[in-house]
């Protein structure tokens, strides 16, 4: 019995040293080992700006990232003079920087003024001295304006929320013109798609959530009217809307089983569109047979609806495959497949709907109709 408790203990050893292991290395190795500057330039010609701090970036990507309009959310640093700071000298207070996230939207989409209202609601814009458990200069709140109309319109809600007496503490977020913005280690972000049992962690005690439910009640998470081609869902409409198995795999990550899913072997002509959202995603003329028991293509039909993460669960380093507007879980992309791209991307055909070469046309996709 001794010797059989003594290989228990080792096998749990085992398992916790190779779950923990890679997580702790890449926090040594991988979290402070410089930034680089964000080009304004480099955005596209029709996009825009935005620039917010409110304490640990981690929390600041999720609200914004799901937005329809919103192109990229990148955490990073910004409000201080020293080129290319670290986390480590951000967060010993060394460079004046201020960790913060910067957004790319398409102002056709979203409004600057819409991206306020999520802004407000993600903070305690009473705290001078940090945000929540994180405490000191390099966590405080605060509103980078690009031009003029942004400041104006920072101003405007900052007036607003003070004259709406939902907080009782003076309103001490500052409003300041953008600095330069640096992009924080590539450990940094996604932080909360890549490490996911931790940021769950962090969150759940960092008092974030218990104060803005407290502050905002029924009005924290609000419904923004955008003109977005592709529509958003509140989390009960997804689970009135989803089978169980769609709802699992798009919304918690999950995998459904190899060879009893709907596509699989699916060999009609059309192309796969995100159940929740319909924006395209994969076409029969790039799936092919992996033997694997799930649908698998070589390449999207539509890259920009397509975004990569880096996925660490399972004792692992995988990449994880989501629809750009709806932040479906889609699957995973692997470098195991056929020419001529040698990639695998291997779906779960919970998150997708058929759509047939002969309904392509009525139901909006006749615009990819050219590829058959």
């Amino acid at each position: 019995m001794k010797k059989i408790m003594m290989g228990i203990g080792l096998i749990l050893i085992v398992g916790i040293g190779a779950f923990f292991g890679p997580k702790l290395y890449a926090s040594l190795t991988q979290k402070s080992l410089g930034s680089e500057a964000v080009k304004s330039e480099a955005i596209d010609e029709d996009h825009e700006l935005a620039t917010f701090a409110g304490g640990c970036f981690w929390c600041m990507e999720p609200p914004f990232e799901k937005l329809d309009g919103v192109y990229s959310v990148i955490s990073g640093y910004t409000g201080g003079e020293e080129k290319n700071p670290t986390y480590d000298e951000v967060s010993s207070q060394q460079t004046g920087h201020v960790e913060a996230v910067q957004i790319e939207y398409d102002p056709d989409v979203i409004t600057y003024e819409q991206l306020l209202k999520v802004f407000w609601r993600q903070i305690d814009p009473t705290d001078a001295g940090g945000q929540f458990v994180d405490r000191g200069p390099q966590y405080v709140s605060g509103i980078y304006y690009h031009n003029e109309e942004q400041m104006k319109a920072a101003q405007k809600s900052k007036k607003e929320l003070k004259a709406s007496g939902r907080f009782d503490g003076e309103i001490v977020t500052e409003i300041q013109p953008a600095k330069t913005f640096y992009k924080a280690e590539e450990y940094h972000q996604d932080y909360y798609k890549k490490n996911k049992l931790s940021y769950k962690f962090y969150r759940s005690n960092s008092g974030r959530d218990d104060f803005l439910d407290e502050a905002w009640g029924d009005d924290r998470h609000i419904e923004l009217q955008t003109n977005s081609l592709y529509p958003s869902y509140t989390d009960d409409e997804l689970k009135e809307m989803l089978t169980d198995i769609q709802y699992k795999v798009t919304q918690e990550d999950a995998t459904e089983e190899a060879f009893k899913n709907e596509y699989w072997d699916n060999k009609e002509e059309g192309i796969y569109v995100d159940v929740v959202s319909g924006e395209p995603l994969f076409s029969s003329k790039d799936k092919y047979k992996s033997g694997t028991g799930w649908p698998s293509f070589t390449k999207p039909l539509v890259e920009d609806n397509i975004v990569e993460v880096e996925d660490r669960s399972w004792f692992t380093v995988r990449t994880e495959v989501r629809s750009k507007h709806a932040d479906s879980h889609l699957g995973h992309v692997f470098d195991d497949g056929p020419e001529p791209t040698g990639l695998r991307y291997c779906m779960n055909s919970a998150a997708l709907r058929f759509v047939p070469k002969n309904e392509m046309k009525e139901q909006g996709y006749g615009e990819f109709l050219s590829q058959f």
